[in-house]
């Protein structure tokens, strides 16, 4: 069995490569149960952890040695308090299996996968729904995601400046500063209501429970892509926002179940269940359609698929080599 690290997925994937690879899983499909949903209690006071356990299985990916494809799980935690320890708030390992021996075949660094699965999700998702001009991106909140989602959406659209803001300025700066020692044009955002009515693409990964994208300030043609929320409870986006925009979501399963950017409005009624566009999947495979005109908002909600970390999994574990 292999041991993949996260420098290694970093050698394995391009943000273009993984996009392509997105889409055509999603194209495809495959088996993913509904993830099992764990909330760890603290002591103290602490905020209570998540756990996350995510299966899937498809036989896409015929390089195994059975070449019936894979069996994938991850295991994830996500704990808020980590950042005031200066560690990232999600973490985990994926466990890739033989698809018809059960073999394990590769152990991966779970939190890299994330991060590059994630944020090549989102952007296929603004392939889609984007303008195809959008060159200024809002990056909401500077955790482990915020870098990623800069270079991801930056592999499909022509973007030319990214302004990150975070409740704490200092490390947007980092953020910003890693970014244009890379080669983007990337700045500090001082304010975030002013940036939100600049910006051709919000993207916002953050763990808010208080909307912070507010609709009203959105100019004609903006896509808003939220990442962060992945509880009921938590919400990146206000009403104002899903009023005026045409909402997509990564699978309708897991986001009416588990997005309060979803949840709430559905819950209240301002959000048809009919009213939710699309999928990736109807995306991908051209069943639904996406932006139609230059002027609309677009939303963009995701809560992760296993079929996003399968996918992501069997490229790096393909692009190693298959001697275990």
């Amino acid at each position: 069995m292999l041991t993949i690290s996260a420098d290694d997925v970093d050698r394995a994937l391009t943000f273009p490569g993984l996009v392509e690879t997105l889409r055509e899983a999603f194209r495809a499909g495959a088996i993913q149960p509904v993830r099992h949903h764990h909330t760890v209690e603290r002591p103290g006071g602490a905020a209570a952890s998540t756990l996350l356990l995510m299966p899937a299985w498809t036989d896409f990916g015929a390089a195994n040695a059975s070449g019936n494809g894979y069996i994938g799980v991850k295991i994830v935690t996500v704990s808020p308090d980590n950042n005031a320890l200066g560690k990232p708030a999600v973490m985990g390992v994926y466990l890739l299996l033989d698809g018809t021996t059960g073999e394990p075949r590769a152990l991966i660094d779970g939190q890299r996968l994330t991060q590059w699965r994630t944020a090549c999700a989102s952007a296929l998702a603004a392939d889609y729904l984007a303008r195809k001009d959008a060159s200024k991106l809002l990056i909401v909140g500077a955790g482990a995601m915020a870098p990623f989602l800069a270079r991801a959406h930056a592999a499909v659209r022509p973007i030319r400046d990214i302004r990150v803001w975070n409740r704490t300025p200092a490390n947007a700066a980092k953020v910003a500063a890693q970014l244009a020692a890379e080669g983007l044009q990337a700045g500090v955002a001082e304010d975030l209501d002013s940036a939100l009515g600049w910006a051709d693409i919000v993207s916002a990964a953050t763990i808010a429970t208080t909307p912070l994208v507010k609709g009203a300030l959105l100019k004609p043609g903006t896509h808003v892509d939220l990442v962060g929320g992945f509880t009921p409870a938590m919400r990146e986006s206000d009403d104002d926002t899903i009023r005026r925009a045409r909402v997509y979501v990564d699978t309708r399963a897991g986001a009416t179940k588990e997005a309060g950017d979803i949840v709430q409005p559905l819950a209240s009624g301002l959000l048809k269940p009919e009213a939710i566009v699309a999928d990736l999947h109807e995306l991908a495979r051209g069943e639904k359609k996406g932006r139609e005109s230059a002027e609309e908002i677009t939303l963009f909600k995701s809560v992760g698929a296993a079929l996003e970390d399968l996918a992501a999994a069997v490229a790096v574990f393909e692009k190693r080599g298959t001697k275990a």
